[in-house]
């Protein structure tokens, strides 16, 4: 079966997390992925390590974790898009491309003479995704954007952590970086949605993505509780703003995760807890009055749930279909059962070790199934191959290129 983009050529000029994200999604559902990078130190991620991949004699190769993570199924093209010889090479890719994906500060594409004014006068069907961390117009689309800024500046980390009251109280990062990976993931979107209008239309178009537009909008139902109430919505650590039981429980031998998300689940939950008497407290007996009293209610499941053990509870309460689970590191979730089932570890055939570890795509199609390759190794490693096959250069003008310090 073919792939759900075959056929479809990205030209990547973005590096780190967000576009690299963006153009791997593209990658994994079949597009051809160029990944423009710097000549002699390529992609920063490179570099981001410790860890590193290890070779088959247990050596560290220098593939960074990092960039493993971002980069996979691509082709590696070196270019210096600052010399003009390097900017003549982009449009012609360009000239030939469905998508092109950038990450440049405002108006450096415009300086080379790459904007997307400048491309769609070659290739009018061109998608032209920018991805700042401000957007391309305001006060700060000048500033570089990165993720732990923004989740601080779109209000993400002023609701994640401890309350102030509390131990260890205070905001906090999400463990990931989650304005990127989400730009990447709204990227893909906006570029997806694009190629289908462009099938009606026959004319590409340009997408502006920002990590702060991106982060702002993903405050989901935050964003409401405030626009509807008008007040701030604080830091109440693992506990849900608007849903009560739901959040962090000590067992008795370690913690686990209760997600009651109606007022039945609540009574089965009381059942399996032999604490039927509460739900049918006024107080408690539905789930707006026990938001109104969580300070009563939460210490007294607190009691109950220190009875019993992590495996007892969630096999308890999974049977009789209240959420729970346990919380798991994240070498305890790649050895869960379920995630074992759903393969969501992939090993990738790789020529400098035995297999380079991959975590699947989460896109499951029946008629176009995802596949792998493994991010590319070497620097440049498809630089003379594009070359030659999309710019039509002989190796004398390649190797011309090379001396130049141009690819």
């Amino acid at each position: 079966m073919s792939k759900a983009l075959s056929g479809l050529r990205v030209l990547d000029l973005s590096r780190v997390l967000a576009g690299p994200w963006a153009s791997q999604t593209l990658a994994d559902l079949g597009a051809e992925v160029i990944k423009i990078e710097r000549p002699k130190t390529g992609d920063d991620t490179r570099g981001w390590g410790p860890p590193y991949l290890e070779d088959a004699q247990g050596n560290l190769t220098g593939e960074a974790a990092y960039y493993l993570a971002a980069n996979r199924g691509k082709k590696s093209v070196t270019l210096n898009i600052a010399h003009r010889a390097g900017q003549a090479i982009i449009r012609t890719l360009a000239s030939q491309a469905d998508v092109f994906i950038e990450n440049y500060k405002v108006g450096d594409m415009a300086r080379y003479g790459l904007s997307y004014e400048d491309l769609r006068e070659i290739n009018p069907r061109l998608i032209y995704c920018s991805v700042t961390g401000f957007g391309q117009t305001g006060p700060l689309a000048s500033l570089a954007g990165y993720d732990f800024i923004v989740q601080g500046m779109g209000g993400l980390m002023s609701i994640t952590g401890e309350s102030d009251d509390r131990p260890g109280g205070g905001p906090q990062k999400v463990g990931v970086a989650f304005a990127d990976i989400m730009t990447g993931m709204y990227s893909t979107v906006a570029i997806l949605a694009a190629i289908t209008q462009r099938a009606t239309t026959g004319k590409g178009q340009y997408i502006d993505m920002a990590l702060l537009d991106v982060q702002v909008a993903t405050m989901a139902n935050m964003n409401l509780n405030y626009l509807v109430s008008g007040k701030t919505p604080q830091r109440q650590g693992n506990a849900h703003a608007n849903i009560v039981p739901y959040q962090v429980f000590d067992a008795g031998d370690g913690q686990l995760v209760i997600a009651v998300g109606n007022d039945s689940q609540f009574a089965k939950f009381c059942e399996i807890a032999d604490c039927r008497h509460l739900a049918v407290d006024p107080r408690f007996a539905t789930n707006a009055a026990r938001v109104a009293h969580r300070d009563t209610l939460v210490p007294m499941l607190q009691e109950v749930m220190s009875t019993r053990t992590v495996e007892e509870w969630t096999s308890q309460f999974n049977e009789k279909g209240v959420p729970a689970g346990p919380i798991n590191s994240i070498a305890q979730a790649f050895e869960h059962p379920q995630v074992k089932h759903r393969q969501m570890q992939v090993d990738i055939p790789h020529p400098l070790s035995k297999a380079v570890p991959s975590v699947a795509s989460p896109i499951r199609m029946s008629g176009s199934p995802v596949s792998y390759d493994i991010p590319p190794p070497t620097l440049g490693q498809h630089t003379d191959e594009v070359l030659a096959s999309l710019c039509g250069l002989t190796d004398e003008q390649i190797q011309a290129l090379r001396r130049d310090s141009i690819v």
